[in-house]
């Protein structure tokens, strides 16, 4: 028996909360961004339904954005579990969206600091997750944000090292500025007021070396509100790049 289920069955008159009320909890919490009461509360949902689709990918999304603001070995062993609990969302049930999502976003952060090999691997596994997760929800914004931030990566290997990573490592996945563009501006139409999904198509733009219409977007994104604890760190690097004279090239 679950170590909550048990404390109840020993408290008389005392009904356990059920995992849809806790799961409304730890929404809240996580929306609050105190993260730490959104964990307690999703971990005790899942004791009390150990095989919940929702419980499952919000603990991967709780650990990813845990994860983007933590420090080593924190934060590698927050995308650890994050990745834990998107893959256990999808052997639940395949039909979630969030759980292909989710798992994206934690490969694309390992990704940052994985070995060249693992980088195409880890590469072509996010653009899998991604095709899953849209053709489950078109409509699901944060597998469009991933997937631009994933061609932006792409446009940054020039045809050279795509030659030598393709002899090296097998086929290089396709795609540049022109799909990561499409990608992040559908992003932006179905969720206008997140944060990261005007950001990244400022830094596409600017390595793009489009840099009014960057920084018309970095000046958009600094207007909208704080809603993961990355936004934070996301504001004051804003603040860095609107400052940087070579932003203000026509």
């Amino acid at each position: 028996m679950p170590l909550l289920a048990l404390l109840f069955a020993v408290l008389p008159g005392v009904a356990p909360p059920g995992s849809a009320a806790l799961i409304a909890d730890a929404d809240a919490a996580f929306f609050r961004i105190d993260y730490p009461a959104a964990l307690a509360s999703y971990e005790r949902a899942l004791e009390i339904e150990p095989a919940s689709p929702e419980a499952l990918w919000k603990l991967a999304r709780l650990y990813v954005c845990m994860a983007e603001v933590a420090t080593e070995p924190a934060q590698a062993a927050c995308l650890v579990r994050a990745e834990e609990f998107a893959r256990r969302c999808i052997h639940t049930d395949s039909t979630v969206a969030d759980g292909y999502t989710w798992c994206a976003a934690a490969l694309g952060y390992r990704a940052l600091n994985a070995p060249a090999a693992e980088k195409f691997d880890l590469s072509w596994e996010m653009m899998a997750a991604t095709d899953k997760a849209l053709a489950l929800n078109p409509r699901d914004d944060g597998a469009l944000s991933i997937r631009g931030s994933l061609y932006r990566a792409l446009a940054g290997v020039g045809w050279l090292q795509r030659g030598l990573a393709s002899l090296l490592f097998g086929e290089v996945p396709g795609g540049g500025f022109a799909e990561g563009e499409a990608a992040l501006r559908q992003a932006m139409v179905l969720a206008p007021d997140v944060m990261r999904h005007p950001y990244e198509l400022a830094v596409l733009y600017r390595d793009a070396g489009r840099m009014e219409e960057a920084r018309r977007l970095l000046e958009h994104a600094s207007s909208l509100p704080v809603r993961v604890a990355i936004d934070r760190k996301r504001l004051h690097t804003i603040r860095e790049l609107l400052a940087d004279p070579g932003l203000q090239e026509q």
